[in-house]
């Protein structure tokens, strides 16, 4: 298994070597669709001529976002790893590895959570539900009622979401890219608990499971 993983990954760079790569600031069109990521992956290497080097086990079930339309090489990258819960590290400006997401100066805590630590998160929690049927609450694509989904974020200490992943679709491609795109960069009205266990893992559910978020209250206010 791991002899036809590495093969895959040399295969990638080879196909990079034989186009040029992009300038840094250079934007280019590019018609990738939402697919299994690795494949994803190779389309858009032979595109930009950026090498990719990506353990097979790592993209292994993820999908990727639509690219189409102009970008530069590395915003073309943030959007294509949209939902997937991956970040790029840079080996060069023309090359990158894959990684977990990772938010820098969140530990994970090792004692058992003390009571004022469950009331703070508890708090939280409620900021959270807030910020997010805020933003989601919208865009008619997003607004919540008539699908499911399952999605992880991770929150930085500032209350910002710097990374999400869609774990499940929901099954429309317009609104899984309207949901990711939502995700980034939505901030919580509040600092993240240094007890906050990551990634945060939400369910949205459709109306006919008798639980869904109300966005009666949020008619008229624009999201952030």
């Amino acid at each position: 298994m791991r002899r036809a993983g590495l093969g895959w990954l040399l295969g990638l760079l080879t196909c990079a070597a034989n186009a040029d790569p992009a300038a840094a600031d250079m934007r280019m069109t590019l018609h990738i669709p939402a697919q299994e990521l690795a494949r994803a992956l190779d389309q858009y290497s032979r595109a930009t001529g950026v090498a990719v080097l990506v353990d097979s086990q790592l993209s292994r079930g993820r999908r990727s976002l639509a690219v189409d339309g102009e970008f530069t090489a590395a915003d073309a990258l943030r959007h294509l790893l949209g939902g997937t819960g991956l970040m790029a590290r840079y080996a060069r400006a023309d090359a990158f590895t894959l990684q977990a997401a990772q938010v820098e100066d969140l530990p994970v805590p090792t004692d058992k959570p003390t009571p004022a630590a469950v009331a703070v998160n508890r708090s939280y929690a409620t900021a959270v539900q807030a910020a997010i049927e805020r933003k989601l609450c919208s865009s008619p694509l997003t607004r919540p009622g008539s699908y499911r989904a399952v999605l992880q974020v991770w929150v930085g200490r500032d209350g910002v979401v710097q990374h999400n992943r869609l774990v499940t679709s929901t099954g429309d491609v317009r609104r899984d890219n309207a949901l990711v795109e939502s995700f980034r960069n939505l901030t919580i009205d509040r600092p993240t608990p240094s007890a906050l266990r990551q990634p945060v893992t939400l369910l949205l559910l459709p109306e006919s499971s008798g639980k869904r978020m109300e966005c009666t209250r949020w008619e008229g206010v624009s999201g952030g």
